[in-house]
């Protein structure tokens, strides 16, 4: 009974950690998405606050250029949600790259693609 309670105790304990990483939910352009006209901005959704101080967006063309204006802010209706501007950009593949830092300090990152129809 005693091992029963301590492995109840221990799986409490990492799921509870397993969710306090910030993952990402959604963007906007969509992950792998094509969108019609180029977007003014990137907007990446994730599944818990993240702080934005610490947390980075960066988007480059298919040649490496950076396509983002710097760094990202909060959306001001939402603390899960970063956002980048973008430069002026046209048709063709993008990358996006985030870090982030959850509002409890665990850092996640990745990263994905979106194109500008031509």
């Amino acid at each position: 009974m005693r091992k029963l309670s301590l492995v109840l105790l221990c799986l409490i304990v990492f799921a509870g950690t397993a969710r306090a990483h910030a993952r990402l939910e959604s963007a906007s352009p969509a992950v792998g998405g094509t969108v019609p006209t180029p977007p003014e901005q990137v907007a990446v959704t994730f599944s818990e606050k993240v702080e934005p101080a610490f947390s980075t967006i960066e988007v480059t063309d298919a040649t490496g250029q950076r396509a983002d204006t710097g760094k990202p802010h909060r959306a001001p209706d939402n603390p899960r949600v970063l956002i980048v501007d973008l430069r002026p950009i046209g048709p063709g593949s993008y990358k996006v790259v985030w870090r982030a830092v959850s509002v409890d300090t665990h850092r996640t990152q990745g990263s994905y693609r979106f194109t500008v129809a031509r």
